[in-house]
């Protein structure tokens, strides 16, 4: 498994932070929670309101341009914000297919280039 020094650095922290024994009880800790995120949502039917928040480095803004168009059907509302240090905030007021929102939020996930993606069911 590759991680970068940054991502590395801040495993280090949250270990010391909340008490792990290594970084495999972090990277374990992890794993287990999204696993848990990702059945929690596959458990989703129906019609659904939600907001999806992202935060991303400015660079790859691309992805994101990319990714909201071809999901326009369920995308109500989009606002997008500069934050500090070259970051953008992506607020998505989303309605539609569970199905077609998961799918939104899991080609951000596996895009690799968010620092965070939350949804958030209504």
């Amino acid at each position: 498994m590759s991680i970068d020094k940054d991502l590395l650095k801040q495993v280090d922290d949250l270990r010391t932070q909340m008490g792990f024994a290594g970084r495999s009880e972090v990277l374990r800790a992890g794993i287990r929670m999204l696993i848990a995120d990702s059945r929690e949502k596959e458990k989703l039917v129906g019609r659904l309101s939600s907001v999806l928040l992202l935060i991303h480095d400015q660079r790859v803004e691309n992805v994101v341009t990319e990714v909201k168009h071809r999901f326009e059907d369920v995308i109500n509302t989009h606002v997008h914000n500069h934050l500090k240090r070259g970051k953008c905030l992506e607020i998505f007021v989303l309605e539609g297919e569970a199905s077609r929102i998961r799918r939104f939020v899991r080609e951000f996930q596996v895009s690799g280039k968010m620092d965070y993606i939350k949804l958030i069911i209504a």
